[in-house]
């Protein structure tokens, strides 16, 4: 977990189309071993602070490490890119390898330790909080059951996301996620509508070669072949995963299922399930795959879906 910032750096830089080696140093100035580590400021004392503190006489800022934060290391990263990009347009050719690094990463580490990271280690942790009281609270099974079913189309807008950021703090301030458990259940969900439309149309060639290989990557966590390439062309197995999912997260809150990290999601999810968690997440993943496929295998044959495949399947005989 203390690593995050520096993978963090490195993807956003990356992405960005900045300098990946600069964006790796930029990170490392957010864990360096001269700060307070994150995971110690909770039981700072005043002493502490005068050892870990910078002193300009005027003010005094804190000399806070930033391990396991997400939005900070994004804020810092983007930040630095824009001065790293500003640098290089107003410094001549002959002496960009020297002042551009120079001073991308000076005042980007100043805007980070001083501003960037006391705000975004605040929103982080506001968020954080926020979801893991809605995930945790009274009506954590109203929320489980919402979330659950608005996963897959946060996934057709791309929103989907920003679940990662959240996970992760919810990792680092709270030692495990339940919101991961949840968005690897509507993996499921989403496949299983598939997998139902695959006995739907069982003898149609064209229907196949575009439903198993999405079956089968929804199963392991990529969801986009299943949704855009077959649920949402029928909406009604779309539909049908989505109340799947909402009651597999309904479940999941209820039996309050965490998991210790992220990863690949779908059924391998499970994986990464704390060991008091992994039994009640085989029961949701049960009703992940039971509900979606039972709801859209009834839909579908009062549809005729089965009957059209078996009419195409006749003309190519």
């Amino acid at each position: 977990m203390a690593g995050i910032p520096v993978g963090i750096c490195w993807s956003v830089t990356r992405k960005m189309g900045g300098t990946e080696m600069l964006g790796i140093v930029m990170g490392l100035t957010l864990v360096s071993s001269q700060l307070l580590n994150a995971y110690g400021v909770a039981g700072a004392t005043a002493e502490t602070w005068e050892q870990y503190s910078w002193n300009f006489g005027f003010a005094k800022v804190h000399m806070v490490g930033y391990q396991a934060q997400v939005i900070p290391a994004i804020l810092a990263a983007i930040t630095f890119n824009y001065l790293e990009r500003f640098f290089k347009k107003i410094t001549p050719s002959i002496i960009q390898m020297i002042v551009v690094p120079f001073c991308s990463i000076l005042l980007g580490v100043m805007a980070a330790h001083f501003v960037l990271g006391p705000i975004g280690w605040a929103l982080g942790s506001g968020v954080s909080s926020i979801v893991n009281a809605g995930i945790t609270g009274s009506f954590r099974v109203i929320f489980g059951a919402i979330f659950g079913g608005v996963y897959a189309p946060l996934v057709i807008t791309g929103l989907h996301h920003m679940t990662n950021a959240i996970d992760l703090q919810l990792i680092a301030d709270f030692g495990g996620t339940m919101l991961w458990p949840m968005i690897a259940l509507s993996n499921i969900a989403q496949g299983s509508a598939v997998l139902a439309m695959i006995v739907l149309q069982k003898g149609d060639e064209d229907a196949e070669q575009v439903n198993i290989p999405a079956c089968l990557s929804c199963y392991l966590g990529v969801t986009e072949p299943a949704i855009f390439g077959v649920n949402l062309k029928y909406v009604f197995p779309f539909v049908c995963a989505m109340i799947g999912s909402a009651c597999a997260g309904f479940l999941s809150c209820l039996f309050s299922c965490t998991a210790n990290a992220i990863g690949v999601g779908g059924l391998p999810g499970i994986l990464a399930m704390q060991p008091q968690s992994m039994l009640p997440y085989l029961l949701c993943m049960a009703v992940a795959i039971v509900v979606p496929f039972v709801l859209t295998f009834i839909v579908g044959k009062r549809q005729g879906i089965d009957k059209q495949a078996q009419a195409v399947a006749a003309s190519l005989q």
